[in-house]
């Protein structure tokens, strides 16, 4: 099974990366991968966080939907995690 990810929207500004990762990192979570990259206008970003499966996992995403910057929050087990991956080539 792949690994899970957790698809934000959020308000494209300084500080939004900061504020989830130190949400992360005051619960002790590891992120595995993270990618993220603003959409439309550019006032909001999509960033996709690649998670290990862990019993912590609910608790942490009800956290997420309860921070400002978050618009909308979905845990997906689709995400091809090739594209976190650094040392891949294009075919």
């Amino acid at each position: 099974m792949p690994s899970p990810v957790i698809e934000l929207h959020v308000n494209n500004h300084p500080g939004v990366m900061s504020h989830i990762t130190g949400l992360f990192s005051r619960r002790a979570f590891n992120l595995e991968g993270i990618l993220c990259g603003p959409v439309a206008d550019g006032s909001r970003s999509v960033m996709l966080l690649m998670v290990n499966e862990d019993r912590r996992l609910s608790q942490l995403i009800k956290e997420l939907e309860r921070l400002h910057d978050i618009h909308e929050v979905s845990l997906r087990h689709d995400v091809d995690a090739t594209f976190f991956d650094p040392m891949r080539t294009e075919a």
